[in-house]
Formats: structure tokens, sequence, C-alpha cells
């Protein structure tokens, strides 16, 4: 990715090394401890250790961390100033797409950390995976979990690790539309999770925001390199329920699926890359995923 030249974020909080603090539990009926769980899930982490800590409790001694916590990271280090100049990249297309609509797009913050964090949807944690925090409109990150996404799961280079960012502000997005209030009165009518529910048509759809903006910012300033588009769709695949699921137990249960197979997530993906336009992306409209 071509992003050396480019402007960087100034809403990005360095944690790491601060210790953390108190955990703050979270109502699991919650959007923030949904948005929470699925986060997990997405990962390939035990959500018995998420529910867990959704619930105030501590993690058993049995249920392991996706990565190893880390120390303190240097403040300027590669990967920070990599992070956010993507984070920039967001901010510039997504205010200027608002702008087209007439709206206003409240930029997020992506918060950095290590180990845990208090977040105001309840204790993050590096096994937790990234998450977006609709309570406090920020993305939560831990940088070695890039480690965990090119080692375990088999999905590096850069644009991987940008996909992963668009995608959490993808959710960003769906808060600053209203779709996640939306989301709520869909439950009525669809299941919360399965092939067809509600976590994975919210899912599928942030990762077709996260092809918009691949789209228009590469339309922008030719950001994208030759083997970016392949990175990413292989991200995408590589994290599809179906795949996770039988990495973990041999086998998948759709009945379970959260954020959808690692077909429809690059399907979708490839979708918003395809068109820039968020119309695109209803997966709440659309019958069949």
């Amino acid at each position: 990715m071509r992003l050396d030249d480019e402007r960087q974020s100034s809403n990005i909080e360095d944690r790491r090394g601060s210790g953390g603090g108190g955990r703050a539990p979270i109502r699991i009926g919650s959007i923030g401890g949904l948005v929470l769980v699925l986060g997990a899930l997405y990962f390939g982490v035990d959500p018995r250790l998420v529910l867990n800590l959704l619930e105030g409790g501590a993690p058993s001694a049995g249920s392991g961390s996706m990565v190893a916590q880390q120390g303190p990271a240097p403040g300027n280090d590669a990967q920070k100033r990599f992070i956010s100049s993507v984070l920039a990249s967001t901010e510039d297309v997504w205010t200027t797409y608002f702008q087209q609509m007439g709206r206003t797009y409240h930029e997020p913050h992506l918060v950095l950390f290590s180990g845990g964090e208090p977040s105001g949807c309840g204790y993050a944690q590096t096994s937790v995976g990234p998450f977006y925090c609709p309570a406090d409109h920020k993305v939560y990150l831990d940088l070695a979990f890039f480690q965990e996404l090119q080692g375990r799961l088999g999905a590096g280079g850069d644009f991987a690790k940008a996909y992963v960012v668009a995608h959490e502000i993808g959710h960003h997005v769906q808060n600053e539309l209203g779709i996640m209030q939306q989301a709520q009165t869909q439950r009525s009518s669809l299941s919360e999770t399965g092939e067809g529910g509600v976590s994975v048509r919210m899912e599928l759809q942030a990762d077709c925001f996260a092809g918009v903006w691949a789209k228009r910012a590469n339309d922008a300033k030719q950001i994208l390199q030759t083997g970016d588009v392949e990175q990413g769709m292989n991200a995408a695949a590589a994290v599809g329920d179906d795949r996770l699921q039988k990495m973990a137990r041999g086998y998948a249960v759709p009945d379970s699926f959260t954020h959808g197979t690692s077909a429809q997530r690059v399907q979708w993906f490839r979708r918003g890359l395809n068109s820039g336009d968020i119309r695109q992306c209803n997966t709440f409209g659309s019958p069949s995923l």
C-alpha cells in the first residue's frame, strides 16, 4: 500500500503499557456486549472466555489468550504510523461521502492497547480481538493481533491489516447512519445468529463498507499496489465462520454463524470494492447473502 506520504490521524489513543484498569461488566443484551461477543467469534476466540468477561468475571486459567500479552511498544513505531495513516484515509473517505449525502461524519477514535484496557463496552482484552464499541464510538485494537492474523490465519500483508481497521470503521459508519439501531427492530423477524441472522448481515455490511473505503481511497490517491486486493480477499476469507469453526472443531455449525462464510465475506467485500457505493451494501434488504 502507498501510505508513506499520507497524513496520520489525530484520533489515535495509544494506551499500550498503561496497565489498563478495573473491569466494567457488560450487559450481554446490549449492543456493546453483542458487538464485543461478535468480535471474539470473528477472530476464532473461545466465546466462553468472552461471555465470562461480559459477566464481569476473570478469565479462567484454562481459557488462554489468543496471543501473548506484550510489553509497552514504542510510541511512534512503524505499525502505529501505518494504522494511523489507514485511519486518516477512512476519515477522508467517509467525511467526503457523508458530505455528498448532506450529512456530517463524526470521526471515531482508535485505541491501541496491550493486554487489556477499559472501554465503554466493558473490558477490552487481547483475546477478544479488534472491536468497535458504539457506546464510546471507539475502535479497540491490540497490534499483537496482526501476528495471529498472519501466523494462525495465514492472512498477512499491509492491506490485510488495513481491511481489519476498515471493517471496524465500517461498524462506526453503521452507527453513524442509524443502521445499528434499525437492526434492533430486525431481531423480531430474523434470528440473532445463523446464516441469515442479524449478526451476519451486520458483519457482511461492514465488510462491504470496507470495500467502499478501499475503492474510494484508491480512486482519490492510488493507494493500492499489485497484490493488495488479493491480500484483502484473503483476509476476508480467513475469518469466515465456516473456516474458523472447522479450524477449531473440525466442522461448521451454520446455526451459530455470526459473521458469514468465507465466500460471503469475500463476496460482500468485493461488492463494495467494485462499486464504491454504500447503496450496494444493503445486506438487510437482500433475500440471499
